[in-house]
């Protein structure tokens, strides 16, 4: 079995269900894991999926995924706009970087349209909702083939 994708989610959206449904829809975290999980085992994959409201500890996460992950999918929420530090992670990560988000930045407020992260990554998935997580995980499970 190959190392498993990681899957990051930083802050606030263990959240998701509660916080502006119109905007990131009704599913919870543990209905995006839960579907992450499946769309890994469909390719032959696993998952290791984590959530932190703590830039540091998505740091340390980014980090072990350099030894422990075959790529890694990460939803930096907003970090991703103001974290130069998640950025420098995971351009030393050495595995394939997807960015999710759950919505669509670039519709959104003009500082959500750009992200440090998209820097760093091989590919964005934006705009789906929980769907964004499965597709990043599937182009993930694609770019260690």
């Amino acid at each position: 079995m190959p190392k498993p994708i990681y899957v990051l989610s930083g802050p606030n959206l263990n959240l998701l269900g509660t916080r502006e449904p119109e905007i990131y829809g009704h599913q919870t975290l543990e209905d995006v894991r839960k579907a992450c999980e499946a769309r890994a085992a469909s390719l032959g994959r696993e998952v290791v999926f984590r959530q932190s409201n703590h830039e540091g500890e998505l740091i340390d996460w980014i980090q072990e995924a350099r030894d422990k992950a075959s790529a890694l999918v990460i939803n930096p929420a907003g970090y991703g706009h103001t974290s130069i530090a998640i950025l420098d992670a995971l351009k030393a990560a050495g595995v394939p970087v997807v960015e999710c988000h759950l919505s669509n930045p670039a519709a959104r407020e003009p500082f959500r349209r750009r992200t440090y992260v998209a820097l760093a990554a091989t590919g964005v998935v934006s705009g789906f909702g929980l769907a964004s997580y499965e597709l990043a995980v599937e182009a993930a499970a694609g770019l260690t083939r």
